[in-house]
């Protein structure tokens, strides 16, 4: 096993194991404004479904460009055209999306700042790998295209893009974990109803 891949299972570990305390923390609390304001968690779950269909929608068309080019090949058309981790970026609404469906701010601003220190760390060394295989390449990609924020004005599309369907079809797997995620707020939320689950204390 080389370092790399014991470096990148850690990194799942690692967020497997923050998801996991996310989730048992929204086990055993509830939202302060469900009760006190609702209207404000309708705005919430509203903002949630949006986020989480366009980072769906997202995550679906970079999995197109890159099933079968993510390493060989420098990607830099569609999504990849505006900034240079769309991937990431599209995720990052979707995690938000859900954090907020949880109807409060703790949990998204929790998500937030997870990948305020987590991602950063993992962009940088996949860009390092990516500029020791593309050299001249990526450094000129990298002036042009923003690294995380899209910019539209950069969108560059081509009228015809040749896809691995094979790997393309396990890509989408990958997007089911938000509307997942949002069902299992939803049971958990049912459960407190119930009285299943125990409400330790209210957050925001």
């Amino acid at each position: 096993m080389t370092q790399e891949i014991r470096i990148e299972r850690i990194r799942i570990g690692i967020s497997r194991v923050y998801v996991a305390m996310i989730f048992a923390l929204i086990c055993m609390t509830e939202s302060y404004w469900s009760i006190s304001f609702p209207p404000l968690t309708s705005a919430m779950i509203i903002t949630a479904i949006v986020l989480v269909i366009t980072a769906s929608v997202g995550r679906l068309w970079c999995s197109l460009y890159i099933a079968g080019y993510k390493t060989d090949h420098l990607v830099t058309q569609g999504p990849y055209s505006m900034c240079r981790n769309p991937l990431y970026f599209f995720s990052f609404l979707g995690a938000v999306g859900v954090g907020l469906a949880t109807e409060t701010f703790l949990i998204p601003v929790l998500i937030v700042t997870a990948f305020a220190v987590y991602y950063p760390l993992v962009i940088k060394d996949e860009e390092q790998d990516l500029k020791r295989r593309h050299k001249e390449s990526f450094e000129q990609y990298e002036k042009q295209v923003p690294r995380f924020f899209p910019k539209l004005s950069l969108l560059r599309e081509p009228a015809s893009y040749q896809v691995n369907p094979v790997i393309f079809k396990n890509h989408i797997f990958d997007v089911i974990w938000f509307g997942f995620s949002m069902g299992i707020l939803e049971i958990i939320e049912e459960c407190h109803r119930l009285d299943l689950f125990p409400s330790i204390l209210k957050i925001y």
